[in-house]
């Protein structure tokens, strides 16, 4: 009785989801649950949409939430290029930057000029 009791409750648990973190403050910027940076765009000027799409979205990929995320306080959502949830910071939607490789890396920080690494 204890092996199929076993291998049930061993299966539930593969099953359960990883519960990713919200994005939150350290060192004075924002990071996603990986560490990896975040940052805001300027030519995100409509409320509740991000306008980095295409070829932008591949160099930019949205900070996307999980359908388990919650709002709360300054940290909101927006809709992505793709439709799906974006975390958003005082309303600005977030991205990460393709070229930054681990966890602390800020290589989009200044960007073409509007592309900034988000603070709180």
């Amino acid at each position: 009785m204890r092996k199929p009791l076993f291998l049930l409750l061993s299966c539930a648990a593969l099953a359960i989801p990883a519960l990713a973190e919200a994005p939150k403050a350290v060192n004075g910027k924002l990071v996603d649950d990986e560490g990896r940076t975040l940052y805001t765009f300027d030519k995100d000027t409509v409320a509740g949409k991000s306008a980095c799409e295409g070829g932008c979205a591949a160099n930019w990929p949205a900070a996307l939430a999980d359908s388990y995320d919650k709002a709360a306080a300054d940290w909101s959502f927006v809709t992505a290029a793709d439709g799906k949830r974006q975390w958003a910071y005082k309303g600005h939607p977030l991205y990460r930057f393709a070229m930054d490789k681990k966890a602390g890396d800020a290589n989009g920080d200044g960007k073409g000029g509007v592309w900034h690494t988000a603070k709180p």
